[in-house]
């Protein structure tokens, strides 16, 4: 049974999220994204100002974000689920406490910090969750079916 100490175990060891968000004409969009978690329980991430999923989320705030392991063998994979309402950061303490997150997670940083605010391209944006899922083992007519089963992290 997925516990919310194996999503945490999860979010921490995997580096990069998807996002799902839906553009200002309702369609689909899905982009993975170099991210870190906060103590604070929230997501970062860095994109460019014009990529379509921030474009989208300066349209509409409600995105999702699956956090998954893609190199253990089939049927053996855990994904953690989660519903958030997204931002970009404007604040500059928000920008800086995001970036030393990010710049903490890998060694050498994608960008320096005065390019994520002010006129550079790039921005760096916040997903606060708002529910918790993990996949569990589920099975219809001797069929394996997909199962989320709602995880609350401490």
């Amino acid at each position: 049974m997925p516990t919310a100490q194996r999503a945490r175990e999860i979010i921490e060891a995997i580096h990069y999220s998807t996002i799902a968000s839906i553009s200002d004409d309702g369609l689909p969009w899905n982009a993975p994204v170099f991210s870190a978690y906060g103590k604070d329980d929230n997501f970062y991430w860095g994109s460019h100002k014009d990529s379509q999923h921030s474009k989208n989320i300066r349209f509409n705030k409600n995105i999702f974000l699956v956090i998954y392991d893609s190199t253990v063998p089939a049927g053996k994979g855990e994904g953690v689920y989660i519903r958030a309402a997204a931002k970009e950061l404007e604040d500059p303490q928000e920008i800086e406490f995001a970036h030393r997150l990010l710049t903490e997670r890998h060694i050498a940083p994608y960008w320096k910090l005065e390019e994520v605010q002010g006129g550079g391209p790039i921005r760096l944006y916040k997903a606060v969750p708002e529910k918790f899922w993990m996949n569990a083992d589920g099975e219809k007519d001797g069929h394996y079916i997909d199962v989320r089963v709602e995880v609350r992290l401490p």
